[in-house]
């Protein structure tokens, strides 16, 4: 099941402008609920985007190291490793 969650934001100034100006007739959203929930799924998919760039750079560093870099490990040295 689905959890729901009510929020209730307080806006003034260039931010509830702002709001207002993208809701309604004129704007790209018929509600300011439409508008958040856009919002937080880009916001989402934005930090998703960059957690796989930062895995992608790493993996990118790690296969241009030379072989001479690496070393090798047992299961439980990386278990250990982890743990601490």
């Amino acid at each position: 099941m689905t959890k729901t969650t009510t929020l209730t934001v307080r806006l003034g100034g260039g931010l509830s402008e702002h709001v207002s100006a993208n809701v309604g007739e004129d704007g790209s959203y018929e509600n300011v609920s439409e508008y958040i929930r856009d919002l937080i799924r880009r916001d989402k998919a934005r930090a998703e985007q960059e957690g796989f760039d930062r895995l992608k750079a790493e993996l990118a560093r790690a296969f241009a190291a030379p072989d001479s870099a690496y070393q090798p490990l047992t299961a439980a040295t990386v278990i250990a490793r982890n743990k601490a």
